[in-house]
């Protein structure tokens, strides 16, 4: 119970520092979305030691571990227009394959390298 309450509560200062990041990306017309502004943020946070890894551990394991839900409302959307998946849905699909394994290739790179950080902090 505690580390479910634990996750929920990182989780959600995830939810928070993003839609912060948003709004500051809207405020000041910036080029780069929020929740990029958002990872910068608490990667400077993390490597200025102002925040521990232990405060934002269980909560991003979570969200690594469930990333493929968050892909999933790109493909059922791309579904909905017929006519333009007949007209261009290889290339679509070509784009939207390339930026997923993208993604996901960078995500795992990042989180091998913090596992293999924590260990040699840790040993």
């Amino acid at each position: 119970m505690k580390t479910w309450v634990i996750t929920t509560v990182q989780i959600i200062s995830f939810i928070i520092v993003s839609k912060l990041m948003n709004f500051l990306a809207d405020y000041f017309h910036l080029p780069i979305p929020g929740s990029i502004l958002g990872i910068i943020v608490v990667f400077a946070l993390l490597q200025a030691k102002i925040i521990r890894l232990s405060w934002v551990d269980f909560g991003a394991k979570w969200l690594i571990a469930e990333m493929l839900l968050f892909f999933i409302p790109s493909a059922v959307g791309v579904v909905q227009y017929k006519s333009l998946m007949l007209s261009s849905g290889p290339r679509i699909l070509l784009v939207i394959a390339a930026s997923s394994i993208i993604v996901m290739v960078c995500a795992g790179l990042i989180a091998q390298r913090l596992a293999k950080s924590k260990e040699m902090s840790a040993g």
